[in-house]
């Protein structure tokens, strides 16, 4: 029962699941979207599914396929960034954001909502070690620039971890891995699961990310409180 852990600890997190436009939200913990799109960025696998690179990447369904869960390590605050774009020129022409209906507007202003100072453990299970055992690989030397949900947020730890790869069901790999440094007194389980009765839904399941496509999925939420020392 192998499963791979990973640690997203970092200044600025994102990791938003139902806005697009100039309100910017973020989640609580890491969306599976995000942690996928963070191993296919480990990877070097592109957006669009390329028939015929089976044996070089493994598909945007088997990745999607893995059983998720996060422990709440140091859970941080909701902080807001507030940005304007457009409205200006650039090289010398007028520069905008580009209208849905075509053309451009001028000045948009947007917040973006992050968690800052947060550190989560991740956890992935499968049944195919050789699938975890090449994600730890990718993690111990991605291709490209591994983001925490937004670009521009950079971790401040390697999501790699040596000893990561574990032979362990998902929920007693993440209660039993050492804690970040610095860590919370209270921590939450948030457990992927197949049975929907109690469970919260989670619109973050990624089917194809070439066209921003997204299903449900749910997850169990539990408490976890670190044992004392000697206790």
């Amino acid at each position: 029962m192998p499963t791979l852990l990973l640690r997203l600890e970092g200044p600025m997190q994102s990791w938003g699941t139902s806005s697009r436009f100039t309100q910017r939200d973020t989640g609580t913990e890491p969306s599976k979207s995000g942690v996928i799109g963070l191993i296919c960025a480990a990877l070097g696998k592109p957006r669009r599914e390329i028939p015929g690179t089976e044996r070089q990447w493994p598909s945007l369904a088997t990745l999607a396929s893995l059983q998720m869960g996060v422990r709440t390590d140091r859970a941080g605050t909701v902080a807001v960034d507030f940005q304007t774009a457009g409205g200006g020129r650039f090289a010398g022409e007028k520069y905008g954001v580009a209208h849905v209906h075509g053309g451009l507007f001028g000045s948009v202003m947007s917040y973006r909502y992050f968690l800052q100072d947060a550190s989560f453990t991740v956890g992935l299970f499968s049944p195919n070690r050789d699938l975890l055992e090449q994600i730890q690989r990718a993690l111990e030397s991605p291709v490209w620039q591994l983001y925490l949900g937004r670009k521009g947020y950079l971790p401040s730890v390697p999501p790699y971890l040596k000893d990561g790869l574990v032979d362990s069901d998902l929920r007693t790999a993440l209660a039993s891995y050492p804690f970040a440094a610095r860590h919370d007194q209270e921590m939450r389980l948030i457990i992927e699961t197949t049975d929907p009765v109690g469970a919260e839904p989670r619109m973050d399941q990624p089917l194809d990310f070439a066209r921003r496509l997204f299903g449900r999925r749910y997850v169990r939420v539990e408490p976890l409180v670190p044992k004392v020392a000697g206790s």
